[in-house]
């Protein structure tokens, strides 16, 4: 990314010098990285600023573009709140919204889906890995209930580049989105794959100006991002296999020496349809919140990292059947491609030790629920995710 910064600076919409057709050749060789990692053609990929506006692009310009009189979405209901916050804005705008039910390991119910679908459906939004319980969900399937209603499917890939095989005509999505921060490319950059390519896109620009990228999303190119995406899309697939084997042994054996010291732990999420470097732990009795204050050098997180600060529980442990309390007491661990052995049995003993001292810790006379101290005097500071993790 670096020469991009500082030397070949120029920008890849001004093609009438050298400087800036050498930017422009950068852009479209980060665009061929990408769509290979998925298997995608290049000229289905559109850069964007993250999965965030990736997400909203999708949705947001599929209800724009709906021109069969469709006014109805489907959404998985433990998606991240960057497909959920824009599937509420559009009921503002006469558009309905529903919620398809997941078991509690948090698949997409199929049956569920299969009788939601109707004729008046546009579009079906399921993630392909969820971001806080690493649950893998059936695209395929999903897509292929989807398709039979006439119904779109966008799919928010963020969490899976690099941890699941993606192959985007296997899976038959319309629409995916995909991160550069989450494969350890740099954030502020993401893409959106589009079947077919710009000129067959479903969907209406919401980002209006110049008409780059082929006039769905304008803006001039955020060129070092680009370059750092493609190179991180690229490494990202071809270590999938041995990253992911090597890191879910890690998982796995963090896992086992926290349970075996705190019986009462248990995970959240499927078991075989998960991705190697999520763990999601419920610590019954413990305020997730006090543990991850006094943890120090060990980070993780309650949640989502993009929603930290929020009071109510996680949307998607509510979904998967966790009651508040269940909620306020689990905590999310993220362990990634440069994590080693000493750092997982450092973690796990760190995380022990401290529930320990938290379990030692007399009980006031008068117990406030989790969340009656969320919105008290004196609410801690929420603490986000940082370090390495997934």
């Amino acid at each position: 990314m670096l020469p991009y910064f500082y030397e070949k600076c120029a920008n890849p919409a001004s093609s009438m010098h050298a400087d800036g057709r050498k930017a422009a050749e950068a852009v479209q060789a980060a665009r061929q990285q990408v769509a290979a990692s998925i298997g995608a053609e290049p000229s289905e990929i559109i850069f964007t600023s993250g999965a965030t506006e990736s997400n909203n692009l999708a949705i947001l310009g599929a209800a724009s573009a709906s021109s069969c009189g469709r006014r109805r979405i489907l959404a998985g209901a433990i998606e991240h709140k960057s497909v959920v916050v824009p599937c509420w804005s559009l009921l503002k705008q006469g558009f309905d919204v529903e919620i398809i039910p997941v078991a509690d390991d948090g698949r997409i119910d199929l049956n569920a889906l299969t009788d939601m679908l109707d004729e008046n459906t546009f579009l079906v939004t399921v993630q392909a890995v969820n971001n806080e319980i690493g649950t893998i969900q059936p695209v395929s399937e999903v897509c292929e209930i989807a398709h039979a209603s006439g119904a779109l499917l966008h799919c928010d890939a963020a969490q899976a580049l690099g941890r699941i095989g993606i192959h985007v005509g296997d899976w038959g999505a319309d629409l995916l989105s995909l991160s550069g921060h989450k494969c350890y490319g740099p954030k502020g950059i993401g893409s959106l794959y589009i079947r077919g390519g710009a000129r067959r896109a479903p969907l209406q620009s919401i980002v209006h100006g110049g008409g780059q990228e082929f006039d769905v999303r304008s803006g001039t190119l955020n060129v070092p991002g680009i370059v750092g995406l493609g190179a991180a899309a690229e490494f990202a697939e071809r270590d999938r296999r041995s990253d992911s084997e090597r890191i879910g042994r890690l998982r796995d054996r963090f896992e086992r020496q926290v349970i075996s010291s705190i019986p009462t732990a248990r995970r959240n999420g499927a078991t075989a349809a998960r991705v190697a470097g999520n763990s999601s732990l419920t610590l019954p009795g413990i305020e997730a919140e006090a543990l991850i204050a006094r943890l120090g050098d060990v980070h993780c997180s309650t949640g989502a990292a993009c929603t930290a600060g929020a009071l109510e529980p996680s949307h998607v442990l509510s979904a998967i059947g966790l009651t508040r309390a269940e909620a306020y007491s689990t905590v999310r661990v993220g362990i990634g491609r440069f994590n080693t052995e000493d750092d997982v049995s450092y973690a796990a003993s760190r995380l022990v030790r401290t529930v320990e001292r938290l379990s030692r810790i007399p009980t006031p006379a008068k117990t406030r629920s989790p969340s009656e101290h969320a919105v008290g005097q004196g609410t801690p500071t929420r603490h986000g995710t940082a370090g390495r993790e997934i």
